[in-house]
Parts: C-alpha cells; sequence; structure tokens
C-alpha cells in the first residue's frame, strides 16, 4: 500500500506485522449495473428508501422521486434498484481506552457480520485499528480467515502507567514512533481519512464502498476534523455506517458527532444497549447496502471545477410523502477537475 505523504503518524495507516494476503481477483462486473456511458460527466447516487417503521421499500420507479443539484432539479438518465453490486468494506475498530470493556463483544459481533456478509467471489473487506494511530490489521481480501484472524489481532494496549478504570499512574510513556501524545487517544477524523483515501480508494470502480465504524465518536487527537474525514469519504465514494459503543465509565456515546458523519456520508448511525442490539446493527446495515436503489444523472453545472456540489433526492409521489416515508444518500459530492478528466481517443 502506498505511504502517506503526511508527516503525521495520525494520519497514516501502520501495517500490522502479519504477512500481506495475496491478492484476490477482482469479481467480474455484470452487464445490468454498467451505467450508461456518455461524453459529458455523469453522477451516481445510492439510496435506501424506509417507511415510518423503518422497513425498507424496494419497489420504487423513476417517477416516485426528483433529484436536485444545488437549487436545481436534474435531468435522471438511469434509475435502477441494486440488490447484487460487489461490496468492498472497511471494518473501523477504535481500540482506545474507552473501548476496553466492549472490544470483546465488539469482535465476537464483526466476525458473525463477515462470515453472514461476505460472498468470496464477489466482496472484499479489509480491517483496520486506530488509536491516536492507525492500524491496518487486514487488507482488502475475500478470505474470511484471514479476516477472522484480522479481528482476533484487534485488542486493548495500555498505555504505560494505566491501573484500569481509565486511571494512568505515571511513568514514562511508551515512543510511538516520533509522536509520544498518540498513546492513549482517539483519532477517529484521521482514521476515516486514511481509510477512505489509502484503503478504499484502490478498489474496483463499479463497487459499494463502505466504512463501519466502531466507537464512542469522542475524537481526542489528530490533524484531520470531521469535516476532513467527510470530503475524503466523499471523493472516495465510501458511505459511513456508525455503530456508537462505549463506555458509560467515561463520556458514555456521542450520538450527535456519529449521526452527522454518517448522514452527510450517506449512511445511518446506530445505538446498540447490549450485544444483541450490536449484533442486530450489523444485521440492519448488511439488509441496508443489498436493498438500494441507484440514480445516475447529467448535472446541468458540467464545470469541472473540483467545487463542492449538494446533493438532494426528494419524493415527488405524493402518496409516499404522506407515508412518511424517508430517503437516506450522500448530501453531496466533489465535482472532478480538468487534471482527472479521461483522454479522448484519437480517430
Amino acid at each position: 500500500m502506498p505511504a502517506n505523504s503526511s508527516t503525521q503518524k495520525s494520519a497514516s495507516v501502520s501495517p500490522s506485522p502479519s504477512p500481506p494476503p495475496a491478492a484476490s481477483p477482482t469479481p467480474p462486473i455484470e452487464e445490468e449495473e454498467e451505467v450508461l456511458k456518455i461524453d459529458t460527466e455523469v453522477v451516481n447516487v445510492l439510496f435506501s428508501a424506509q417507511d415510518k417503521n423503518r422497513r425498507l421499500l424496494t419497489e420504487l420507479k423513476q417517477t416516485d422521486v426528483r433529484l436536485i443539484e444545488d437549487g436545481q432539479p436534474q435531468q435522471i438518465v438511469a434509475f435502477a434498484r441494486q440488490v447484487d453490486l460487489p461490496l468492498s468494506l472497511a471494518i473501523l475498530i477504535d481500540t482506545s481506552v474507552s473501548q476496553e470493556r466492549t472490544l470483546p463483544e465488539e469482535r465476537a459481533a464483526a466476525k458473525s457480520f463477515l462470515q453472514s456478509v461476505i460472498r468470496p467471489e464477489k466482496d472484499e473487506v479489509s480491517i483496520v485499528s486506530f488509536t491516536g494511530e492507525t492500524t491496518l490489521e487486514q487488507g482488502m481480501t475475500n478470505n474470511i480467515s484471514r479476516l477472522n484472524r484480522a479481528v482476533d489481532r484487534v485488542q486493548f494496549v495500555a498505555p504505560s502507567g494505566y491501573i484500569g478504570g481509565g486511571v494512568i499512574a505515571g511513568g514514562t510513556p511508551p515512543i510511538s514512533g516520533d509522536n509520544q501524545a498518540a498513546v492513549g487517544s482517539t483519532a477517529i477524523w484521521d482514521a476515516i481519512w486514511v481509510t477512505s483515501e489509502e484503503v478504499l480508494k484502490p478498489s474496483p470502480d463499479k463497487t459499494r464502498r463502505a466504512i463501519i465504524l466502531l466507537s464512542d465518536g469522542v475524537n481526542t487527537y489528530g490533524s484531520k476534523k470531521l469535516d476532513d474525514a467527510v470530503q475524503a469519504a466523499l471523493k472516495n465514494e465510501a458511505v459511513i455506517y456508525s455503530i456508537g459503543i462505549g463506555d458509560n465509565f467515561y463520556d458514555g456515546v456521542d450520538k450527535g458527532v456519529l449521526k452527522k458523519i454518517s448522514e452527510r456520508t450517506g449512511g445511518r448511525a446506530f445505538f446498540p444497549q447490549d450485544e444483541s442490539e450490536l449484533r442486530q446493527a450489523f444485521t440492519q446495515i448488511q439488509i441496508e447496502m443489498r436493498s438500494q436503489f441507484l440514480i445516475a444523472y447529467e448535472p446541468i453545472n458540467q464545470k469541472r471545477d473540483g467545487s463542492y456540489r449538494k446533493i438532494e433526492i426528494q419524493l415527488a409521489n405524493p402518496e409516499l410523502a404522506k407515508q412518511k416515508v424517508n430517503l437516506t444518500h450522500r448530501q453531496g459530492y466533489f465535482a472532478k477537475t480538468e487534471s482527472n478528466q479521461p483522454t479522448k481517443p484519437k480517430n
């Protein structure tokens, strides 16, 4: 994996000492999953629809919705239900002090999720752990055994002088690279940023990219801000599903922050109270990722200026509006720039 150019260790992925996995073949993309290819830029937006009882809707038509970009209605050129798109997932696990008592349940739920969701012929997953620094426990693979071993490697490592219950009795802190401040801290935004840029970015284009974040949402360290994390996820078309889990002995869970980063990228936040609800959260994420719709449209604004464009998908069907159907999707994207415009073939 390419090294990050940043000098901050908290904003780069440190490889796990385990041997690197063999590269997995990229699954072929079915013809029906191809989006219309034309010379102008086409933006693809995935969304899910739920009724007031949080039941996912699977029967929608193009005329049921309309798409707005920066306040202007857009012309939809393709609309389809997506149930079989290959998945590229990163499971991002907080191993800071506040997660000491919850990690065993998180590991068990993550392994159960891997066993039930991953299709070896189509999907790939990576395992990433973080405190003040980010560690790649397992790069993208479809090998369940390697993924399970990586999850088992995710452990709480106590800072020097730690005597339990969040109490550090002093002593000389270990040196983490050239950065001692990262020990025992939590750099959530750094972890999301580097996972989006270094782990998910190289994955195939025609995949559903997502980060499943297990954390209390309390960021205490790092060079990146929440907006930096959102921007990196949007640029790499990664949706963030947050599972807010923490220890009430500390600050509990920052629900507002986890909701914000999930909703801005088109995901959702879950706040389980016990191991059963934690497993249910993973199950719901699985269902949502398999029950989505794709909208493709040509933006009226075809400028390749790298600017942020706000997206809103609205209900056009008054009957669905009466039923209080809720649409979940990413809230925007960054336009391409001239530098990444594809070269036109020569005649």
